[in-house]
């Protein structure tokens, strides 16, 4: 909207003493033409807008003029808050309104303290997805955010490997872990964590829910996400480590079962071999995680591991040989 174009534009002028058209432009996600003519427009509105002409000049506020849409409204408060990971604010759809609040912010500071945000951003960036995936926005995540936001109960349809189930949920909050998008919600039983990308169907049904004011979504994830790690480890493996093993076994499988295992390990033998209990989550995995140490690792049991790890062994010396 052109409104709200217009007073974006005042909030840059106001925060910097001169910036470009072509840095209007940018901001604006318009043309130079448009920001001629968006400044022209102010000027008309009795904004004192001046355009200094040549390769030096730019926009600027003139005789210290101050706007007041300065006060944050409540979406662009809490925007702000998670202006840190500009990722999730695009795909949530609050990129704007952190725009907008950060904008407001810098307007309100002191001259000299403008440039903090642009100081703090050159410093430091949250990437969250992880490497070598190129992350996939779920198409309902924006409906989500809107009922976690506003506490709206929704009926949804969620994709199980065997099954589509319906349910409906209180939905308390979204966590990004490596690139995906988990709700932790309220059902029927108790708090529960879906998969963003399974939600096939939301709809809010139109009724507010009451939040319980003691739960605590950092602590909620980290509980779930430790038994969740956990539960997928069932079964046990025995691996002999050199020294070079150890030291990369938490690398190619998980940390805090490996440095545990790694901790919870008898003497080194004569040679420094380290012989560990690792919790794994199946055959096949731990196959392929324990490849990547080579000879610095060596099954001892279950024998069925130990057979694949013989097999796969037996398979490279004749693809090298």
């Amino acid at each position: 909207m052109r409104a709200a174009r217009l007073i974006k534009m005042v909030l840059l002028l106001q925060a910097r003493p001169s910036i470009t058209g072509a840095e209007l432009a940018r901001e604006l996600e318009v043309s130079e033409r448009t920001v001629t003519r968006d400044a022209a427009a102010l000027s008309e509105a009795g904004i004192p807008v001046y355009a200094d002409r040549g390769r030096a000049g730019g926009y600027r506020l003139i005789g210290g003029y101050r706007t007041r849409l300065t006060g944050l409204g409540r979406t662009e408060a809490e925007a702000l808050f998670l202006s840190g990971v500009p990722s999730a604010l695009r795909e949530m759809g609050l990129a704007d309104a952190a725009s907008a609040a950060r904008l407001k912010v810098s307007a309100a500071l002191l001259p000299e303290l403008r440039d903090a945000s642009h100081t703090v951003a050159q410093r430091f960036h949250l990437d969250a997805p992880g490497w070598w995936r190129e992350p996939e926005t779920p198409e309902l995540l924006p409906r989500i955010a809107d009922a976690v936001w506003d506490d709206l109960r929704i009926t949804v349809r969620y994709r199980r490997r065997d099954a589509e189930v319906r349910r409906e949920l209180e939905p308390y909050g979204l966590v990004l872990k490596a690139g995906v998008w988990y709700l932790a919600a309220r059902a029927e039983g108790g708090f529960r964590v879906y998969r963003v990308d399974r939600f096939t169907a939301v709809e809010p049904d139109g009724t507010h829910f009451t939040r319980d004011e003691d739960f605590d979504l950092p602590g909620f994830w980290g509980e779930r996400a430790d038994q969740f790690a956990r539960s997928i480890l069932r079964e046990k493996a025995v691996v002999r480590l050199t020294p070079a093993g150890a030291r990369g076994l938490p690398h190619v499988t998980d940390r805090a079962a490996a440095e545990e295992a790694i901790r919870e390990a008898g003497e080194p033998d004569g040679q420094g071999r380290l012989t560990v209990t690792l919790p794994i989550e199946s055959y096949e995995v731990a196959l392929a995680q324990l490849l990547g140490l080579g000879p610095e690792a060596e099954v001892l049991e279950p024998p069925e591991l130990r057979a694949l790890f013989t097999d796969a062994a037996r398979g490279m010396a004749q693809l090298y040989e």
